[in-house]
């Protein structure tokens, strides 16, 4: 199938609407009825800010970058990108095209 990729990175300890923002945009996408989302949190970034995020055994802070991927059609992503925007929340994302599907789609799930 064609579609794009649509990825969100947001802070993982920032917060939309009383929800970890990750978990917020996931759950948008879910009542969308969009089939599926992951959420990967990073060992290390930075971002517009320019300041440098990383995990280590001394800070602990919950301040990483997470990315949010959805493999969705053009629609799905156009309708997404309308919910958050309508919401009024300010995040960076790419939208990039991609081919995606299931292998052998009759077999059980590995």
């Amino acid at each position: 199938m064609k579609g794009v990729c649509l990825t969100f990175f947001v802070q993982e300890n920032h917060k939309l609407h009383e929800l970890l923002a990750y978990e917020w945009l996931l759950e948008r996408a879910r009542k969308l009825g969009i089939p599926g989302g992951s959420a990967v949190r990073a060992l290390a970034g930075f971002g517009r800010h320019g300041r440098i995020h990383e995990d280590s055994f001394f800070e602990l802070t919950g301040d990483l970058p997470v990315q949010v991927e959805f493999f969705i059609t053009e629609e799905d992503a156009a309708r997404l990108l309308a919910t958050v925007e309508a919401e009024k929340v300010s995040v960076f994302f790419v939208k990039t095209p991609a081919d995606f599907g299931v292998t052998c789609p009759g077999e059980k799930p590995a």
